[in-house]
């Protein structure tokens, strides 16, 4: 099953989560694939202006240099963005007319966003705020975008779309549906599935040590980079678990059991051990001891059980 086609079961059965972020190469499908979601959640006269990039509840923001501002910006971005949905960084900096600057979403958009979402939706539907490249919002920027990611009003929808998701705020990552697009969409290649299963099997059963024994099983991995494939292949996992939680289908190369899982664990679950995985990944790329790592790993996802 396509990204499509998981978004066009969650516009139609009405579960759609709060932030979604896709992670795609320079260049990918991702905006194409936002706006053809925000046309089914729109439906009607409303699809055919978020098509065209002008409904006034779909708020765009993305990378611009002081003192400019996306809202300024917007004729620029719209005309690219209509021709080629799947326009690159490069392409993008050029419409705009800031190519060889630096680029950044500044606090100034956060504000302007954070007042729009404090009315009511034009039209009465959903309001969206679509994010391109979140890894170029500066601190005080993502912060203040975070409260309302964290807790959004009703039918409020963040997409982000990002080239670089680890440099994106971890505490908004965290708090994201993550779909990987290009590449990076086929399921991570990793050969020890059994050791997932594991672990997941003594975490529904609420046996710690057993939990813990499987924990030092996964640090014995014969490598660092085999250690954040595990990493890469759980998180694919529990996006499949989110997703039979909610009664979608799953893709047919989806890994891990999620079928079996859903019952036997909290529909908080997948989305907060995204996080913890997230938080794995990046400690055994700094060289961090992985029985350290793994073992702090199986603790947390203890807690959550």
């Amino acid at each position: 099953m396509s990204v499509d086609e998981i978004l066009a079961g969650m516009a139609e059965s009405g579960r759609v989560p709060n932030a979604i972020m896709f992670s795609e190469p320079d260049g990918g499908p991702a905006f194409r694939i936002a706006i053809d979601f925000l046309k089914l959640l729109y439906g009607g006269d409303g699809a055919a202006r978020v098509a065209r990039l002008i409904h006034p509840d779909v708020h765009i923001i993305f990378p611009v240099s002081a003192p400019l501002t996306s809202a300024s910006l917007m004729p620029q971005f719209r005309e690219l963005a209509l021709q080629n949905p799947a326009f690159t960084e490069s392409e993008l900096n050029s419409a705009l007319g800031i190519e060889g600057k630096s680029s950044i979403i500044a606090v100034a958009e956060a504000r302007e966003v954070l007042g729009a979402l404090s009315l009511s939706a034009l039209e009465g539907g959903w309001r969206s705020v679509l994010i391109y490249l979140p890894e170029k919002m500066n601190p005080e920027a993502a912060n203040r975008l975070l409260k309302s990611i964290e807790e959004p009003s009703e039918r409020t929808l963040f997409i982000l779309i990002s080239h670089s998701p680890e440099k994106v705020l971890q505490t908004i990552r965290s708090r994201c549906q993550h779909f990987q697009l290009g590449d990076a969409l086929r399921a991570p290649d990793f050969d020890s599935p059994e050791l997932l299963d594991a672990l997941m099997d003594a975490l529904a059963g609420r046996d710690l040590l057993r939990a813990l024994e499987e924990g030092e099983k996964i640090s014995a991995l014969p490598s660092r980079e085999n250690a954040k494939a595990f990493c890469k292949f759980a998180t694919d996992a529990m996006r499949n678990l989110f997703l039979a939680q909610q009664g979608l289908n799953l893709p047919a190369t989806g890994s891990g059991k999620a079928e079996q899982w859903a019952p036997r664990f909290k529909k908080t679950f997948p989305r907060a051990a995204t996080a913890c995985l997230d938080r794995a990944y990046r400690l055994v790329e700094r060289n961090v001891n992985t029985k350290i790592v793994f073992a702090d790993l199986v603790n947390q996802l203890w807690s959550l059980t």
